[in-house]
């Protein structure tokens, strides 16, 4: 069904604001519209999504930051509590009168770039996102690839390791529950946790990448520590899925020195390296989430 509509009214959601537009098939976004997004009250989160829908009862779609279990449509979110636990699609169905269609952000972001970016035509896409924390979503042969827990493309959640560097790793507990995790040290915020644990001086990432950049040492070792543990982690699962590019998401993506030096890093550590370049920085933010959300809508 909508798949013939002409506009399909999408929705990029996160911890602080929800975003909402029309999207055409063509990939073409108007009349966007934002809100804050209510994270304890569903009565009003609802309220907020109705009021941003479509008057007609017409389908929406939505792309939200959360593990959503693909056999029993619960979601775990942990920036909106009130959504986490809950059967979503079902619940907001229910609520709003028309059918919902849902699907995780770095899913969402994945497709944008298969459909509409720099991963066109490619078979294999391993999207990623370095903001504050780490995700990711694979899309094989234009479609995305699932698990049923949900789990699939979530490569911050296993152990971080400094192989080349050797440094000795603080004891961090993730918000998944598990220690050391390379979501812990591999986002913004892991960045400059590491920046503080490596000179005992606190520095926003933004800062500690102008100060790599112009040549400080120290900053210089923080990166060096942090490429060791996201280049190594990154090496070994695109070593497992073979991707042809490697979109690169979220505000750490917006510094093209720290994404070149990924990509090195990376090339130097996967079993068969290449000439040209594996990853690029990609544009991210709610629109890709949109036109994600819609693609994903039109091809359930």
């Amino acid at each position: 069904m909508n798949a013939k509509l002409p506009l399909l009214r999408c929705f990029d959601i996160g911890g602080s604001k929800i975003v909402a537009a029309d999207v055409s098939a063509h990939g073409r976004i108007t009349g966007i519209v934002r809100d804050v997004t209510p994270r304890s009250d569903f009565s009003k989160f609802c309220s907020a999504l109705n009021a941003l829908s479509p008057a007609d009862g017409t389908a929406i779609s939505i792309s939200i930051a959360g593990v959503i279990h693909q056999d029993t449509g619960v979601i775990t979110c942990a920036n909106i509590p009130c959504l986490s636990g809950r059967a979503l699609a079902t619940d907001l169905q229910k609520a709003l009168g028309r059918r919902v269609t849902l699907i995780n952000d770095a899913d969402a972001f994945a497709l944008a770039q298969s459909v509409y970016g720099g991963a066109q035509s490619h078979p294999v896409v391993l999207a990623i996102i370095l903001g504050t924390g780490i995700g990711g979503g694979v899309v094989i042969d234009g479609r995305v690839l699932k698990s049923p827990d949900g789990g699939t493309g979530e490569w911050g959640h296993g152990p971080a390791s400094t192989v080349r560097t050797g440094y000795s790793l603080p004891a961090v507990l993730c918000n998944c529950g598990q220690h050391n995790c390379v979501d812990v040290f591999g986002g913004a915020r892991g960045l400059e946790r590491l920046h503080q644990q490596i000179t005992s001086t606190h520095a926003s990432s933004i800062e500690i990448l102008k100060a790599w950049q112009a040549g400080d040492s120290l900053a210089g070792q923080t990166v060096d520590v942090w490429l060791d543990i996201v280049g190594g982690a990154l090496a070994s699962v695109v070593n497992l899925l073979g991707p042809s590019v490697v979109p690169v998401g979220g505000g750490l993506a917006g510094n093209d020195s720290l994404i070149s030096a990924l990509d090195r890093e990376v090339n130097s550590r996967r079993l068969v390296s290449r000439a040209s370049p594996l990853l690029y920085a990609a544009v991210s933010g709610p629109e890709q989430g949109l036109l994600g959300a819609a693609v994903h809508a039109r091809g359930s």
